[in-house]
């Protein structure tokens, strides 16, 4: 059954590829703006209910078999989903000194020495996005697309909405509007800063060492370089610190509807779910929306503001909301081919901006106000499953503190026997 799972998770991957041109996302970078020195700190924790984290001896050889060096963490990873653990990406823009190196004096609960390293990235081709079909046979393929939404065992009147379109030559032959029609087109708004040779970053090719699992941002963080302002040092709270795993569970199957069940997570303004997969030969995407959107632009950062908004059309689910299911049927096969697929969910968290000096509130001062520099921290946590492997909660056994310890569990049993353990 797992493997058959993690076969249809592939399969899946492909399907996604096929319509890369339909869900690429508007490309909007933050542009530097502000302050002459400037720094941005993503914190995420990834989970995968039953997989241990990168960061223990078992998770780290998985990592190693199934990518290697390019399963390793790295500028970026925080942003995007990924293998089980906690992520930290680390952008500094100094316009007194561009593109030079910098170290951030970190506090010792982090885990990871005294201070991080922050280079400038080296050039690298970026990935395409959209429309590519390289890989395929010929550049050629048809596909259907069948739509879901909304909570709820029981698939609901006027769902799904069918796409259909061709692929010839790796260009989509057809009325591509459709995708438009069918859907609300939410995407999370990109305020991820491009970074370039101005910057300087962390992780890097001289340190990219997994951040610990009981590794806290709690405290003093002094940048220090040449022409870094000497005053660039702030203090964090839990409030930015990692947010807890998502703690979930599941019940059902396939066929009859599987209901996913978590645990609040601390700090989280509201949550998000949805999941792609294959039903004999169509691709079918559901969400937890309450209004059509495959949602695969909401699996991002989202301030504060725009989950409040979101929530309230109904969008996202209310931080009070601990379960979902997803209707029956929608990822079972009929016996053609295996069914199944993958299922995210997204805690979002916290956002917080720190400025010196700050802003005084004397309208008069604030007129002459400027500011040597600013900080933004903004968290998630996510959790990534298969879907029709049951996670149940003797599998999620919790610590003191709410996160999941890593279980002995079939999956884990399933890492040992593959690598001879």
């Amino acid at each position: 059954m797992q493997h058959r799972s993690l076969r249809n998770a592939a399969r899946a991957g492909i399907a996604v590829a096929i319509v890369g041109a339909l869900l690429a996302l508007p490309a909007a970078s933050q542009q530097a703006k502000g302050p002459k020195t400037q720094l941005w700190l993503d914190v995420a924790t990834h989970s995968m209910p039953g997989m241990p984290d990168m960061s223990s001896g078992m998770g780290g050889a998985a990592m190693r078999m199934f990518g290697g060096e390019a399963m390793q963490v790295h500028y970026g990873s925080a942003r995007y989903a990924g293998m089980p653990g906690k992520y930290l990406d680390i952008a500094l823009l100094n316009q007194l000194n561009p593109g030079r190196e910098a170290d951030d004096l970190i506090p010792a609960g982090m885990q990871l020495g005294k201070t991080l390293p922050l280079l400038p990235p080296k050039a690298e081709v970026k990935p395409e996005l959209g429309g590519s079909t390289k890989g395929m046979a010929d550049g050629n393929a048809k596909a259907r697309i069948l739509i879901y939404w909304g909570c709820g065992l029981t698939v609901r009147p006027g769902q799904p909405k069918e796409i259909k379109f061709e692929v010839k030559n790796g260009k989509v032959i057809g009325d591509t509007s459709a995708w438009g029609k069918a859907m609300q087109g939410r995407y999370a708004p990109d305020r991820t800063v491009d970074v370039g040779p101005s910057y300087a970053l962390w992780p890097n090719e001289k340190h990219r060492k997994q951040v610990p699992d009981g590794g806290s941002l709690v405290g003093n963080h002094h940048i220090v370089g040449d022409k870094v302002p000497e005053s660039l040092q702030f203090d964090l709270s839990q409030q930015q610190d990692f947010m807890p795993k998502i703690a979930l569970t599941s019940s059902g199957d396939l066929a009859g509807g599987q209901t996913w069940n978590w645990r609040p997570v601390d700090r989280s303004n509201g949550y998000f779910l949805n999941a792609m997969g294959m039903q004999d030969d169509a691709m079918v995407f559901w969400s937890s929306s309450e209004v059509p959107d495959v949602g695969s632009g909401l699996i991002d950062y989202l301030p504060p503001s725009t989950v409040d908004k979101w929530i309230r059309e109904k969008v996202l689910l209310a931080p009070s909301v601990t379960s979902c299911a997803i209707p029956k049927g929608i990822f079972a096969g009929n016996g053609k081919q295996a069914a199944g697929g993958v299922m995210q969910m997204i805690a979002y968290g916290p956002e917080s901006h720190i400025v010196y000096p700050p802003k005084p509130s004397d309208p008069k001062l604030a007129a002459k106000w400027n500011p040597e520099w600013n900080v933004r921290v903004r968290n998630k946590s996510t959790a990534t499953a298969m879907l029709g492997m049951s996670v149940d909660a003797s599998e999620q056994q919790m610590t003191e503190d709410g996160t999941p310890k890593p279980p002995e569990n079939k999956a884990k049993r399933l890492l040992k026997g593959l690598l001879g353990r």
